[in-house]
């Protein structure tokens, strides 16, 4: 029998589905200029904007982690897509810092939910030596969506107001909600396109027989199981190196256009072209480590060398890409810096997910629940940090030298603790 290949056009739908999430999370990062005006707010005002995007996040991706093992992936996360899809039309309808805010914070809660179902939906559709493959699939699109979100959030506002732009966005969130009902099944064994060859690749794991990924449990997870979580050594430092690609993805991703306007004086449409670069570039690399991170596994059987080193290597050249940031004044430099500082950072971003399905395929959902938690943090306090030193220093210096330090703690702490052969055959 030929084997089907439907595995991979739900890899597809979790990559789009993660397109629209990036562009809805970055599009008000474009719009800010001309709302700042409209609205007066101060740097302090649209740093807690930007910011409070964050402090929604982090309930429902760390719980969403629990719900998408309790009720599976397809329940929560049409339900998450559905009330994101909202948050964008009230955006539209914003008439104040309040209103604002709130839409921002109903925009975390929803896109809480949607790491952890992708986790959970790989871990269950895809075989042990697919899966960071799959997850950089994926994640492309968080890049992807960055690099064109940019011009065409910046045309959307050329062309129509700020309001009419979200109202744009909010069409496009909801289109995506039936194609994922009617296509997506928690076990794919239950899915009417997957043909028994397909199934019984997927459901190939030499590795732990007594312990099939593929299996959906949908239950809570278990006191015993919340306690591995949260001391596997591995696990907590994946989670703070998470932690710091957050800060460096939310710092780009909500201040990269004010910072173009204000540094260098561009205009709408010139921030929009700059920042593809940075973005396009990150795609490249985060594509290509998956791939090598999946190859490197079958070459050496080592996730330290696959997973841990790719890790530290890309947040080393990360804490050294935005020093020549923090100094210059040139444009070029400035570019060339962000480039190399986005790509490094987003490059390894399938490993981070890839381990946490390593050491715990059955509770994946979960463990990058824990996981995204640490990033949701980060996706507040990037832009409400940088915001509060803006208001008292009037420079993004000292941001990015912040942000030099915290890479370079990831460093050591994955080089240190970062052991997901040995904390793995622990588990």
């Amino acid at each position: 029998m030929s084997r089907s290949r439907f595995r991979w056009f739900i890899v597809f739908l979790l990559f789009a589905i993660t397109v629209v999430n990036y562009i809805d999370r970055a599009a008000l990062s474009y719009a800010i200029p001309l709302i700042e005006r409209e609205l007066g707010l101060s740097s302090v005002d649209v740093g807690a904007i930007l910011g409070a995007f964050g402090l929604g996040y982090a309930v429902t991706t760390l719980f969403g982690g629990f719900a998408v093992d309790r009720y599976g992936a397809r329940l929560v996360l049409t339900l998450a897509a559905l009330l994101w899809s909202l948050s964008i039309g009230l955006t539209a309808l914003a008439t104040g810092t309040a209103m604002l805010y709130a839409a921002r914070v109903l925009l975390g809660l929803a896109e809480g939910p949607n790491f952890p179902a992708l986790t959970g939906a790989v871990s269950h559709w895809l075989s042990p030596h697919e899966r960071a493959t799959a997850l950089g699939n994926a994640l492309l699109a968080v890049p992807l969506a960055l690099a064109i979100g940019g011009p065409l959030v910046t045309q959307l506002l050329a062309w129509l107001d700020w309001r009419l732009t979200f109202a744009v966005l909010f069409a496009l969130s909801a289109a995506w909600v039936p194609l994922w009902f009617f296509f997506f099944r928690d076990d794919p064994a239950h899915a009417r396109f997957v043909n028994e060859a397909e199934l019984a690749h997927i459901r190939t794991d030499g590795s732990r027989p007594e312990a099939p990924p593929h299996t959906v449990l949908k239950s809570w997870p278990e006191p015993g199981v919340l306690r591995l979580l949260l001391t596997n050594r591995t696990l907590l430092a994946n989670t703070w190196a998470f932690f710091v690609f957050g800060y460096f993805l939310f710092f780009f991703m909500t201040w990269l256009p004010s910072y173009l306007e204000r540094e260098y004086g561009l205009n709408l449409a010139a921030v929009g072209l700059f920042s593809v670069l940075p973005w396009l570039t990150a795609a490249l690399l985060l594509g290509l480590m998956g791939r090598w991170s999946d190859q490197l596994v079958k070459r050496t059987g080592s996730l330290r060398i696959a997973r841990s080193w790719l890790i530290a290597g890309s947040q080393f050249v990360a804490a050294l890409a935005v020093i020549p940031v923090a100094l210059t004044s040139n444009l070029t430099v400035a570019i060339a810096g962000i480039t190399v500082a986005v790509a490094a950072s987003m490059g390894a971003n399938a490993a981070y997910y890839a381990v946490n399905v390593d050491i715990v395929p059955r509770r994946a959902a979960t463990a990058l629940g824990i996981m995204d938690f640490a990033f949701a943090l980060a996706g507040f306090l990037a832009p409400a940090i940088t915001g509060w030193v803006l208001d008292i220093r009037g420079s993004f210096a000292d941001g990015f030298l912040l942000m030099t330090a915290l890479a370079l703690s990831s460093v050591l702490v994955v080089l240190l603790f970062h052991h997901p052969d040995r904390d793995r055959a622990a588990g």
